[in-house]
């Protein structure tokens, strides 16, 4: 049975998505850490990062690397932390964070809770900094 990633990747499941390609898909966390907490994922569902193959494995990191820059533009911060933690869902991910302390990147931090459609701004903000 396709777990969660694999549901919203295919669409049976809606995301407010960021990026995709062939090889990963960017959306944003539903309970984020900060506005701006994007998840990038493989089109492959594999539980570890260290075991996903190529080319999605090298395409995670690609679009991490082009998106970063595209949140801190969206939500000013003073850097965009990323982190791979993977106990909550099994399917690998990286975890994009907007960040102005150490403390940001805290996963026990209690997490906010936007509105779909504080989601479905703040996804089209980032992604009108990808069109630059």
């Amino acid at each position: 049975m396709a777990g969660l990633f694999m549901k919203i990747i295919r669409g049976e499941i809606p995301a407010h998505k960021v990026a995709e390609n062939a090889y990963a898909l960017a959306f944003l966390d539903l309970f984020p850490l900060a506005h701006g907490h994007v998840l990038v994922i493989p089109k492959v569902e594999v539980d570890a990062i260290y075991e996903v193959p190529e080319p999605y494995y090298s395409e995670v990191w690609a679009m991490a690397r082009r998106l970063a820059p595209a949140i801190q533009s969206a939500f000013p911060c003073r850097k965009v932390g990323m982190a791979v933690i993977g106990l909550e869902v099994p399917h690998a991910h990286l975890h994009l964070v907007p960040l102005n302390q150490v403390g940001d990147l805290s996963f026990a931090r209690p997490k906010l809770s936007p509105s779909a459609e504080e989601l479905q701004g703040h996804a089209q903000q980032i992604r009108s900094f990808l069109e630059h």
